[in-house]
């Protein structure tokens, strides 16, 4: 059945995917089972971005189709969440950048994980950043982009919180499907991930808890 939800996922049928969806979890599958599987078929599709097999249309409609199933499985996965918060987490999309494809499963993931999570939205200016981490005091911070020029945000965003005296305060990783290690190190990020579990496993290693 897997199979079934990710080729259903990658082939753009979203009214299929959410009923595959529904039939597993009525069979009594695991929420957190069919969260994997769809997670799978979103980092395959951000792979077939990275070789030009899919273009940015695929992604946006993919990402809808992940809204919806994380809808759906978001109450089942929160009743049983820990209700210990593991730290706090400012994230957003930077700005010039208004997809939240990833971002919206990423904080999905860390809210079920325990986190408190803070969603700035997308096109995020620097100063609502420092302003969050300001008033939050996160422990993370999260930068999300899917298009090559929010690099240049990425690294702005970082500046901007190093500029109100707060960088040591904070870990602060980046993400998207365009994102590797280069692309963290010209922003002066922390870390990087192309997904949400990478996201929870960085949120994880800096809070002192497991992924």
């Amino acid at each position: 059945m897997s199979t079934d939800l990710t080729e259903a996922i990658l082939a753009m049928d979203e009214d299929g995917a959410l009923k595959i969806l529904k039939d597993r979890l009525d069979a009594g599958e695991a929420p957190e089972a069919v969260l994997d599987d769809a997670r799978g078929a979103m980092t395959t599709l951000g792979d077939k971005f990275a070789c030009e097999e899919v273009f940015i249309p695929e992604l946006i409609m993919g990402g809808e189709i992940m809204k919806g199933i994380a809808a759906e499985l978001k109450p089942r996965l929160t009743a049983d969440a820990t209700t210990v918060k593991r730290g706090t987490v400012v994230i957003g999309t930077v700005h010039g950048d208004i997809h939240d494809i990833g971002k919206d499963v990423v904080v999905m993931m860390l809210e079920v994980s325990g986190y408190d999570v803070h969603d700035l939205g997308n096109d995020v200016p620097v100063e609502c950043f420092v302003a969050a981490v300001t008033e939050l005091k996160p422990e993370v911070v999260g930068l999300s982009g899917l298009l090559t020029l929010a690099f240049d945000a990425m690294k702005a965003t970082v500046a901007g919180i190093a500029a109100a005296g707060l960088r040591d305060q904070v870990k602060i990783m980046i993400g998207g499907s365009p994102v590797d290690q280069q692309v963290c190190t010209y922003s002066g990020a922390d870390g990087w991930g192309r997904d949400a579990t990478a996201a929870l496993a960085l949120a994880a290693e800096w809070t002192g808890g497991e992924a």
